[in-house]
């Protein structure tokens, strides 16, 4: 039994290690400091709002902010490009690659509240691949960060072009803002389209229609 324990653990912590090497931040990679700091300022937050910071339920929850903070946006430390460098294959195929229905989980930086929806990014190779899941890897690091959404797109589309020289690079993101359903205009149901282009997916029509209808989208030209 305790053999096994210790197999778990070191599958674990090596689990743990991969992730931190690729760019994720896991739990030993908190900055513990900023933290602290970041929890102190949370705890004058609450009380400037009326609360009591000392009650039950709110002693550790500055800690909690501090610590899910950084983790929202540990993107704005990470390089995208050197990771799909890093995973850069030559392959010669030169039809549409496409990733869609990535799930996205990011910060309006306008009002640092959540909007969240899908990524299809789309991409024609031009003498070298990368992992797919680099694709969702890349998309992850631009909306872990307080972003918004038409910059995000751009980021996406202008990452993937510069790192792997595609013949044409496609990027659609829909999305809901909370900053739109839970206050403001309180549009419940409102949901963001952005798009960006290069290449072939900009110059030739058709390209961009087959782009749109797999991902079961029709827009006009």
């Amino acid at each position: 039994m305790e053999d096994s324990f210790i197999k778990y653990e070191n599958m674990e912590n090596s689990i743990l290690q991969e992730l931190e090497n690729e760019g994720y931040l896991v739990p030993d990679s908190i900055d513990k400091e900023k933290a602290s700091a970041i929890a102190m300022h949370y705890k004058e937050i609450l009380s400037l709002l009326g609360e009591d910071s000392n009650r039950e339920g709110l002693i550790k929850t500055p800690e909690r902010v501090a610590r899910s903070l950084q983790f929202l946006t540990h993107g704005s430390f990470l390089d995208p490009i050197k990771i799909l460098e890093k995973s850069k294959f030559k392959e010669n195929y030169d039809h549409m690659l496409l990733v869609k229905d990535i799930e996205i989980y990011s910060m309006c930086e306008h009002h640092m509240l959540p909007f969240f929806g899908k990524a299809h990014v789309a991409y024609i190779p031009n003498g070298c691949i990368t992992g797919l899941s680099k694709i969702a890897r890349i998309v992850d690091i631009f909306a872990r960060r307080l972003q918004v959404q038409e910059r995000m797109t751009m980021q996406i589309r202008d990452c993937i072009q510069e790192a792997l020289l595609p013949l044409g690079v496609a990027v659609v993101i829909e999305a809901k803002h909370l900053c739109m359903t839970m206050r403001g205009i309180q549009k419940q149901n409102s949901t963001i389209t952005t798009s960006a282009f290069t290449g072939a997916f900009l110059k030739n029509p058709k390209t961009r229609e087959e782009f749109m209808n797999l991902i079961g989208r029709h827009f006009n030209s």
